[in-house]
């Protein structure tokens, strides 16, 4: 473990980063994080979930696309902050299961530099 860096476990499903592995249920990421880098990814994760809320209440209106909607914007590219940072700060299968997902290769939309600066 590095210097003043804590292992933590990050479950997306809720939203939680613990200090310890969440239900067995609940697939988390384990991450080596400062206070600061935690401090910071929680903002990521209170950031997904007004982004996530926001969509919700736009879903229900049925003649905005999903691809025009910012509401939906907002909360993809939240995740994708999100899964760049537990790629930066994540042990080997951490950063293995996100390769695989391929949510951090670049497209078009990508165009966050914050996401870039976790690469």
């Amino acid at each position: 473990m590095n210097p003043g860096k804590k292992t933590y476990y990050v479950d997306l499903v809720s939203g939680d980063v613990l200090d310890r592995r969440a239900i067995e249920e609940n697939p988390s990421f384990k991450i080596e994080a400062t206070d600061m880098e935690l401090h910071e990814l929680r903002t990521y994760l209170q950031e997904s979930y007004t982004a996530d809320l926001q969509a919700y209440v736009r879903s229900h209106i049925p003649y905005v696309e999903y691809h025009k909607d910012p509401a939906n914007d907002r909360y993809d590219q939240s995740m994708k902050k999100i899964y760049a940072m537990i790629y930066q700060l994540g042990d080997m299968e951490a950063k293995r299961h996100i390769e695989e997902m391929g949510i951090l290769e670049e497209d078009e939309s990508m165009q966050d530099e914050e996401i870039e600066k976790f690469k």
